[in-house]
C-alpha cells in the first residue's frame, strides 16, 4: 500500500478518534446489545438490529482508522525545509488575481481537509496548483468557473 501524507495534528486527530471508538463507544454499543438481548425475541426487536447496526459501523470505522494511521507518513510542517516553495504542509497566502480577496490555505491530506478551518486536500485542484511554487508565483486553477489566477503571497511552515 501507498504512504499517505498526514500532518502531525492530523495523525493526533485521528490517533483520539481511534481511542474515543474503542473505550467509549464499542463499550457503549456491546451495553446497547445486552440490554436489548434482554428483552426477549430477537427476531422482532428493533433496538437489538439497531445496536448491531451500530457495532458494524464502529468496528468498520476503528478497521478503518486503524489502517489509515499504519499507512501515514507523517509529516510535521516545522521541520521542513522546502526554501520557500509550496509542499504539503505548508501554509500559504494567496491574493485572488480577479477580486483581490486574500485567503490563507493550509495543504493537508484527505482525510484532515475541512475548507471551515482553511485546510484543503493535496489533491485538490488550487492544491496541485500550487505545489512546486514560491511566493511571487502565479498558480492558475482550474476551478469549475473556468481558470481563475492567484498570486502566492507568502508560504509559512508552521
Amino acid at each position: 500500500m501507498n504512504k499517505t501524507p498526514l500532518t502531525v495534528a492530523g495523525a493526533e486527530k485521528l490517533r483520539l478518534e481511534l481511542h474515543r471508538l474503542k473505550t467509549v463507544d464499542r463499550p457503549n454499543v456491546i451495553a446497547a446489545i445486552a440490554e436489548a438481548r434482554s428483552h426477549g425475541d430477537l427476531s422482532e426487536n428493533a433496538e437489538y438490529d439497531a445496536a448491531k447496526e451500530r457495532q458494524g459501523f464502529i468496528e468498520g470505522r476503528i478497521a478503518e482508522v486503524e489502517g489509515k494511521l499504519a499507512n501515514a507518513q507523517i509529516i510535521d510542517p516545522t521541520l521542513l525545509d522546502a526554501d520557500g516553495r509550496c509542499v504539503f504542509g505548508a501554509t500559504v497566502q494567496l491574493e485572488d488575481m480577479d477580486s483581490g480577496q486574500m485567503v490563507t490555505y493550509q495543504i493537508v491530506g484527505e482525510d484532515e481537509a475541512d475548507i471551515k478551518e482553511l485546510k484543503i486536500s493535496v489533491s485538490s485542484p488550487i492544491a496541485r496548483a500550487l505545489i512546486g511554487k514560491y511566493a511571487g508565483d502565479i498558480a492558475e486553477v482550474q476551478a469549475p468557473g473556468g481558470v481563475r489566477e492567484y498570486e502566492i503571497i507568502d508560504v509559512r511552515y508552521i
